[in-house]
């Protein structure tokens, strides 16, 4: 087996230490003992996106905010998917994140950060969501393994009943908050029927291929 190399590290705010590795052509992004992120199997995040924009109801000119970044994957489908007139903020917390996508991981990034439509705000996607009343089509959340803080005890509070307000009162009517996860978690599908959203849960497959470990997606809509 192919050897992993540490390519570099990064500090999240408040969390632990994410680690990039390169393993012959892939790319691992980890914390701890868990993997977050490998190139190899986008489907998923892929997903998040194309499904996300399939269900908006907004015109031509959609305003979408995708949180972390991650490796890309979720921002290029997206932007795929849009028309010319689309907006695209992109949140990210940390900024080694975005060095890595500029950096040994440029082919994956495919020039969607220097694409016109896109926004990268090097911040807490919270803050973005709190700062703002109405104003985005939909919001993409990838930004723990689940909807928990698993990068940092931070990020408990954007799955929150306060933080699912916090977005809920950022979407315009009508709109979508996406939040990709690893596994199920029924209390989470209740908090968000609680806050008002009405939910749809999704399973998708980690490969493009449709193979692979099964994740889930809730797409919750907006009254």
């Amino acid at each position: 087996m192919t050897p992993r190399e540490l390519i570099d590290t990064a500090n999240v705010p408040g969390g632990e230490q994410l680690r990039l590795y390169r393993r012959g052509g892939d790319f691992i992004i980890a914390i701890g003992g868990n993997e977050l992120m490998n190139s190899r199997m986008s489907g998923s995040e892929e997903a998040l996106a194309e499904m996300s924009c399939d269900r908006l109801r907004s015109d031509a000119a959609p305003h979408l905010l995708i949180g972390g970044y991650g490796m890309g994957f979720t921002l290029r489908a997206a932007l795929a998917r849009l028309g010319p007139d689309a907006r695209v903020t992109v949140a990210e917390l940390v900024p080694e994140i975005i060095d890595w996508a500029r950096g040994p991981m440029a082919a994956l990034t495919a020039g969607g950060l220097d694409d016109p439509r896109v926004e990268l705000r090097l911040a807490d996607v919270s803050g973005v969501i709190g700062g703002v009343v109405g104003k985005y089509d939909a919001i993409l959340l990838d930004v723990d393994n689940g909807p928990d803080g698993l990068t940092r005890e931070g990020n408990d509070r954007i799955y929150s009943m306060g933080g699912l307000a916090r977005a809920k009162a950022a979407l315009r009517p009508g709109g979508i908050l996406a939040v990709w996860s690893a596994a199920p978690d029924a209390r989470f599908t209740r908090r968000l029927k609680d806050s008002g959203f009405t939910v749809e849960e999704v399973t998708v497959r980690a490969r493009a291929s449709g193979k692979g470990p099964r994740h889930l997606i809730w797409f919750a809509r907006a009254a």
